[in-house]
């Protein structure tokens, strides 16, 4: 499986904004974007001409780095997206946020997007009572997400719900029993990613 193995908190000055890809870290005061609000690399600190395909550039790459998608898997899903009734970038941000990997972090199970991917790869979640290994997977409302019964990994996923301040309300969570339940599809005001859509459209329409 491809991953993306360089440092994250550079990815994060890059965009200029907060993306989380290191979970409780991003919330403390070593955040690199806290200490360090500026591009990384020797020209970070210089004056950068914002053209409109730049910003555009930098939306995309943003919602791929966001989801932690290489470009490959982010083309491919906007394209799906494109051929769904409705708006595509909404119907963009809502095949992101259903995916298992997601929905997991969502639901408070993981630290951060990496490591419910990680648990989600490794087989420790159910989707209505299956073992479902793979991190793409779309739920759909009515799908139960549950940790598998006896994993090795229940005091982590218990230790990252402590940390959970709230679940998005698309979403329906046990974290006593650990499950989770997608209530209905997400709708663009209950997603909280820091990205404009209508700027990726605008990058893959050219």
């Amino acid at each position: 499986m491809a991953r993306d193995l360089g440092p994250k908190c550079k990815l994060c000055r890059r965009e200029g904004v907060k993306l989380f890809l290191k979970g409780e870290r991003c919330l403390t005061e070593k955040c690199a974007v806290e200490r360090r609000s500026y591009p990384p690399g020797e020209h970070g600190r210089g004056r950068i001409k914002q053209s409109e395909y730049l910003i555009q550039l930098r939306e995309k790459q943003k919602a791929r780095r966001y989801y932690g998608l290489l470009e490959k898997q982010f083309r491919t899903t906007y394209e799906k997206a494109s051929r769904a009734q409705g708006a595509p970038g909404e119907n963009l941000l809502r095949l992101l946020e259903t995916r298992l990997d997601n929905v997991v972090y969502r639901l408070g199970f993981a630290g951060s997007r990496a490591q419910a991917r990680q648990l989600v790869r490794h087989g420790h979640f159910l989707v209505n009572g299956r073992r479902v290994n793979i991190p793409s997977y779309g739920v759909r409302p009515g799908d139960v997400v549950a940790l598998k019964p006896s994993s090795p990994v229940e005091q982590l996923v218990r230790d990252a719900t402590d940390l959970t301040a709230a679940v998005a309300p698309w979403l329906q969570a046990d974290h006593e029993n650990l499950t989770g339940t997608v209530l209905k599809w997400p709708e663009r005001a209950e997603i909280d990613t820091p990205v404009q859509e209508s700027l990726i459209v605008e990058l893959y329409s050219k």
